[in-house]
C-alpha cells in the first residue's frame, strides 16, 4: 500500500487539478488505515469534481468496460473510498 500512496502523491504533485489522483490517494490512505488523510484527499477530489461525490456517480462516469478491471477496482479502490467516507448514493 505504501507504493500506491507514494505513486499517488507523485501524481498529485505533478498535477493537483486532477480529481482522480486525489480519489486514488484517498482510497490508498484508507486501505492503509490513515483515515484522516483519506478523508482529506477525498474532500479535495469532490471539491475538484463535485459530480463524482458518490460511488454510484463514479460508476456512472466510469469509462472502463473490461469486467476484470472493473471487478478489481470494486475490490480495491471502491473499498478504500467507502472507508474514506464516500457514500454509495
Amino acid at each position: 500500500m505504501e507504493q500506491a500512496i507514494d505513486f499517488s502523491r507523485k501524481s498529485r504533485a505533478g498535477n493537483p487539478r486532477l480529481y482522480y489522483t486525489h480519489s486514488t490517494l484517498a482510497a490508498a490512505f484508507a486501505l492503509n488505515g490513515d483515515l484522516d488523510e483519506a478523508r482529506s484527499a477525498l474532500a479535495e477530489a469532490i471539491k475538484l469534481k463535485p459530480e463524482v461525490s458518490s460511488l454510484a456517480r463514479v460508476r456512472a462516469s466510469f469509462p472502463y468496460t473490461n469486467p476484470e478491471y472493473v471487478r478489481l477496482i470494486e475490490k480495491t479502490v471502491f473499498v478504500g473510498l467507502r472507508l474514506a467516507g464516500m457514500p454509495e448514493e
